[in-house]
């Protein structure tokens, strides 16, 4: 196989690799290591020994996402504050025409579903991705682990198990989640307290990820009162040159404050009985380098 028909099957497949990659790692940094390396090995590779290429690729990208995640787990632990997964600017275009399937991706790659998934073991979370975002069957898991397929069923049966007990179940109707996401923007713009609290569900959650390297709760806050007071405080105080965009992130509608065109933060709400439930506020600079500003 010459070396440009190889690029172009690397290539083919790359959105694939990330996909996986980053839904073991939640870092965009970390997971377009883990490509590169699984490219290192493809272009070292006897390719005229390789009947399915996406399957060798997919089995390279997830043994070296799942040492990259062994390395890499330690950094949580001394993280200050919540810990939220890098913004991933996700857009499937016309490469999942189908709609559930849409629907299984973009569920997959929630923040919410990310933050549960840091709490399996690596292992349990490479069955997971696999099986639950891409749908490969357990023979096929098996031979992507090394290991045998009644040790995956089980590896599957505890992670998935262990996701429904703790992600929150919330709506997922993007026309709805922008309309709120924009009242929300413009009520804390507005200083409208009342106007805020209207929108904000009296349990709500604000999850605020700075990584000590900017302002944000160090920790979660968890009542509208508590919220909507936090959101006006930090609204005051204002933010120089401030602009909006609005981004699909993680699988839904964003937005991504700048400051003098440069990123500030990211907003992001989730969304249940008309109210917002949970507010994802993003605001480590190392976590929002790598986004779009135009």
């Amino acid at each position: 196989m010459a070396i440009d028909t190889a690029t172009d099957v690397f290539e083919e497949h790359r959105p694939v690799l990330m996909g996986v990659a980053y839904r073991m790692l939640g870092r965009v940094a970390d997971a377009e290591d883990v490509v590169q390396d699984a490219w290192l090995r493809w272009s070292g590779v006897d390719r005229s020994k390789v009947r399915e290429p996406r399957g060798y690729l997919v089995r390279v990208t997830t043994r070296l996402a799942i040492d990259r995640l062994r390395q890499v787990q330690s950094r949580n632990e001394a993280y200050v504050g919540p810990w939220l997964p890098e913004p991933y600017v996700t857009d499937f275009g016309d490469t999942v025409a189908d709609t559930a399937e849409r629907a299984v991706l973009a569920d997959s790659v929630s923040l919410a579903v990310l933050v549960v998934l840091e709490s399996l073991s690596p292992l349990e979370r490479a069955v997971f991705v696999l099986r639950e975002a891409f749908g490969y069957p357990y023979a096929d898991i098996a031979a992507v682990l090394d290991r045998g397929e009644p040790a995956v069923r089980q590896l599957a049966g505890r992670a998935r198990k262990h996701v429904e007990e703790r992600r929150p179940r919330y709506e997922v109707d993007p026309t709805e989640r922008r309309d709120l996401t924009e009242r929300f923007l413009a009520a804390a713009a507005e200083g409208d307290l009342e106007g805020l609290m209207s929108l904000l569900a009296p349990d709500v959650r604000l999850v605020g990820d700075s990584g000590g390297l900017a302002q944000a709760p160090l920790r979660v806050l968890d009542s509208a009162d508590k919220v909507g007071r936090f959101i006006i405080g930090v609204a005051k105080k204002g933010v120089p040159d401030l602009s909006f965009r609005f981004l699909e992130i993680n699988g839904g509608f964003a937005a991504l404050t700048l400051s003098a065109g440069k990123p500030d933060s990211v907003f992001q709400v989730d969304v249940a009985d008309g109210r917002i439930q949970c507010l994802y506020i993003m605001r480590n600079p190392e976590k929002l380098a790598s986004l779009p500003t135009e």
